[in-house]
């Protein structure tokens, strides 16, 4: 397992402790964060070690690290500085450049939440149930129409060549809202056997 981590999660004993779980770690470390450089690799990258705060003048009790640094912005124009750290200290192991796009994917995770809460949902979406019950029920609903939209633009791309990261989220869900002829408006709430209740 990789676990990746944004920069607001770097510390020397968060690390330590993720690293006792036997996962590989790939954070992004902080512009101000002290690596020194102690051996560098073809690929780009360079063995370091991080320290505790409090450890930063003795260095008494560092951990090793291999670090990857890169910048990504407008050609021409100064860009954004990544510095990424890592537990795979072996560069065969794992290339600077695949870490670095593998960190990248990360944020396609915030691209989720953003479909689900922003399009999907709406800023004036609450939840209709009053009970932890329904409210998990309304939410796993949520995530599951997210799962077949998706689906259906993974289906569409594969079958055009296109990347599915790059087929709109937001025109999906507007193609697909024309196509329900009508939608349900009954409650969450199980009903009582021998009921009918009519969604419309």
């Amino acid at each position: 397992m990789l676990l990746l981590a944004d920069r607001g999660f770097h510390g020397f004993d968060l690390w330590r402790a993720a690293a006792t779980t036997g996962a590989d770690l790939l954070w992004r470390a902080k512009n101000n964060t002290v690596l020194p450089l102690l051996e560098s690799f073809d690929d780009g990258s360079y063995l370091s070690e991080i320290v505790a705060a409090k450890d930063k003048n003795r260095r008494t009790d560092p951990i090793r690290v291999r670090v990857i640094e890169y910048t990504l912005g407008p050609r021409g124009a100064e860009g954004t500085v990544y510095r990424l750290i890592t537990t795979v200290l072996d560069p065969r192991a794992a290339p600077a450049a695949e870490l670095a796009l593998l960190y990248d994917q990360r944020w396609e995770i915030e691209t989720t939440l953003d479909e689900i809460k922003t399009h999907q949902g709406g800023p004036r979406l609450v939840l209709r149930s009053r009970h932890p019950a329904g409210a998990e029920q309304e939410i796993f609903g949520f995530l599951l129409v997210h799962h077949a939209l998706r689906g259906l633009m993974h289906e569409a791309a594969r079958h055009t060549g296109h990347d599915p990261d790059r087929i709109s989220f937001s025109r999906t869900l507007c193609v697909a809202r024309r196509h329900v002829t009508g939608q349900a408006a009954f409650s969450p709430l199980p009903t009582r056997p021998g009921t009918h209740r009519d969604p419309a």
